[in-house]
């Protein structure tokens, strides 16, 4: 299971969070310096990473059932 998380502005593609990654990932010359800002900051990875348990982990059972 994976956990994305992607921002986008007119419909491009600046940055992505990967759960696999564990990081941020930059797209575009703006992408790279919000990706590098997010990176560097421990608590919000923390958090992100979080997110995987929080949304996939938890319903994961009901999107198995519900095939």
């Amino acid at each position: 299971i994976e956990f994305i998380r992607s921002l986008y502005y007119n419909k491009v593609e600046l940055v992505r969070f990967s759960s696999s990654l564990g990081k941020f990932v930059g797209f575009t010359q703006f992408g790279l310096k919000v990706a590098d800002q997010f990176n560097s900051d421990a608590a919000f990875l923390a958090q992100m990473n979080a997110q995987k348990e929080t949304y996939c982990l938890n319903n994961v059972d009901v999107d198995y059932q519900a095939i």
